[in-house]
């Protein structure tokens, strides 16, 4: 443990200084607490006292003041090269009129009880009351991050909290790099800038607080970047009631079932739902220094609490020697097979696409009925695609109908160089064939297909099911093959892969699809309200247009060259 806590202590007042000096809990010292006119108090983790019944002066304040750091848009400052906190209250006129001081400590092993989770690459979020230690967790990830997995980590420091004050980072989060935010409003756009500027594979966040950081969260996770990040809260069921981050658990939404649904289920016809897989896969619930709450899989927790009924989290606990013990919260009630962890890291490296938006749906052994949703199957699923067996060959899983994967698909009327981008971005278990015999599906134009009767008279002889696309566009071809694979869901529309849309791939391609996306999923959908995109050249445009129609959304083009631009309606 480091906590230079010397350097605390040289920046108090004298008379106050040499009474923590003399006190007997003074290792312990969790903050200092000068408020003008009141007595100065301490408080350390069994409880708080006054160090004396000399009332604080201005004068002491100031003192203190003067000795400290910048203090910046959120009344926080540091001392440099320490990991200490200095907090100020002020008045309406803007003087400080109160100062919590808390003690900083880099703590090394306290990682020790959920390293086997960090190390899955995983999104992981930090749940507690304010002095629980997240940030002291935090700062133990990065480095074991960056120092034991070498892995290039970047720490989003708004405070100055989790590297210390001062332009040089403290030595406690090794070689992550760190960057500060200069107002604690602008913490969002340095996260994204993060990810755009400095190749990170892991950012670390702490206080996620509003809904402009939870968005950019979810931005990064999408990226395919692994999320270590923190948010007050005691349980996930804050964060399920709190409207501002419920999209970090995956944002919940409103959903009215047909009659027979509901007979099902024996619910209301209106239900509560989970919106969107959740931006960090693991929650972990930090309710005593040495007591931790894992929810292994955050998906299946919400989904749960919003079905009624009642999770089964592992519980793990430290004891002196630091032995972690792991038991479950309910121990006599039916425990969910826990997910392969090989299966888990090798999920974690590739990120993109439908397979990590946890989407797909189980083709050959349906997961049990009390956990009909449960992602763990899916991307056991999923990884089962490519899962080397023992003897080094690739395991076959037989498609929708009983064919094994690959699947061979003859395309009929539909461009073939839009197939291929659809299959190698989406990494979809599909091959094209130019032989009927040997094809297990028709993929045709409708008007192409409605048109040839032989090719229909062929395939109904061979049993070669026919799907058919309006369009040779983008949005249809995906939505075709997925819906030959049996992924598809009509219902949910995941985010897209913008490379599908583009033809050459450069950045300005990228950015006007990005343009678009931003505003179907920020306003369009959410607000219903139509959307104006900045003028673009016809080709680029298309582009937009088949986007648009991803999420079966209406658009037009209007104005006149070279200021001609889309126009999005909601739908």
């Amino acid at each position: 443990m480091v906590d230079d806590l010397q350097k605390l202590l040289d920046i108090l007042p004298e008379e106050i200084r040499s009474s923590i000096e003399q006190h007997p809990q003074r290792d312990n010292l969790i903050e200092v607490v000068m408020d003008l006119g009141r007595f100065p108090e301490v408080r350390f983790p069994h409880g708080a006292e006054y160090l004396s019944q000399t009332p604080i002066t201005a004068e002491q304040l100031n003192y203190c003041i003067e000795r400290v750091g910048h203090f910046s848009g959120d009344n926080r400052a540091g001392i440099e090269r320490t990991l200490h906190r200095i907090s100020a209250i002020r008045n309406r006129p803007g003087e400080i009129i109160g100062l919590t001081c808390r003690v900083g400590r880099a703590i090394f092993g306290t990682i020790g009880m959920i390293r086997d989770l960090v190390e899955t690459g995983q999104s992981i979020l930090m749940l507690g009351r304010p002095g629980v230690g997240k940030t002291t967790a935090l700062r133990e990830i990065a480095r074991v991050l960056a120092d034991e997995l070498e892995k290039r980590v970047v720490i989003i420091d708004t405070s100055n909290e989790i590297a210390g004050d001062g332009d040089i980072p403290h030595p406690a989060i090794g070689r992550a790099r760190r960057m500060q935010v200069s107002r604690p409003e602008f913490q969002h756009q340095v996260m994204i800038e993060a990810v755009e500027n400095h190749m990170p594979e892991v950012i670390v966040i702490d206080e996620i607080g509003t809904e402009l950081e939870a968005l950019a969260a979810r931005t990064i996770a999408e990226r395919g970047v692994q999320l270590v990040g923190t948010a007050h809260g005691n349980r996930i069921e804050n964060l399920i009631k709190n409207p501002t981050l419920s999209d970090l658990v995956g944002g919940i939404q409103a959903v009215t079932l047909g009659d027979e649904e509901a007979r099902r289920r024996g619910s209301q016809k209106t239900v509560l739902e989970r919106k969107a897989p959740p931006t960090f896969a693991i929650a972990v619930e930090m309710l005593e220094r040495q007591r931790w709450v894992v929810h292994e899989s955050v998906a299946d927790t919400v989904d749960a609490l919003l079905r009624g009924s009642q999770p089964n989290p592992q519980v793990r606990t430290a004891d002196e020697a630091g032995k972690v013990m792991i038991t479950r919260e309910f121990p006599n009630a039916p425990i969910p097979p826990s997910p392969d962890r090989s299966v888990v890291t090798s999920l974690s490296n590739r990120s993109t696409g439908w397979r990590s938006s946890g989407q797909m749906k189980p083709l050959s052994r349906p997961a049990p009925q009390r956990y009909s949703e449960s992602s763990y199957f899916e991307k056991l699923l999923d990884e089962s695609w490519h899962q080397p067996d023992d003897l080094g060959n690739t395991l076959q899983i037989p498609g929708p109908n009983g064919e094994e994967l690959p699947l061979h698909v003859y395309p009929y009327g539909v461009s073939r160089h839009q197939i291929e981008q659809v299959i190698r971005v989406l990494e979809l278990p599909v091959v094209l064939t130019k032989d009927m015999d040997s094809a297990d599906a028709v993929l045709g134009l409708r008007t192409h297909v409605k048109n040839h009767s032989k090719l229909r008279t062929i395939a109904r002889a061979r049993q070669i099911p026919i799907h058919a696309v309006k369009a040779s566009t983008i949005p249809q071809i995906s939505r075709a093959l997925r819906r030959m694979l049996d992924m598809d869901d009509p219902g949910l529309l995941d985010t897209p892969d913008l490379r599908l849309f583009t033809q050459s791939g450069s950045d300005d391609e990228i950015e006007a699809l990005e343009e678009a996306r931003l505003a179907v999923e920020q306003i369009v959908i959410p607000k219903g309200q139509p959307v104006e995109l900045l003028p673009r050249s016809p080709k680029v445009r298309k582009m937009q247009h088949e986007l648009v129609e991803h999420y079966r959304l209406k658009s037009d083009s209007f104005g006149d060259e070279p200021n001609r631009r889309l126009r999005i309606y909601p739908a």
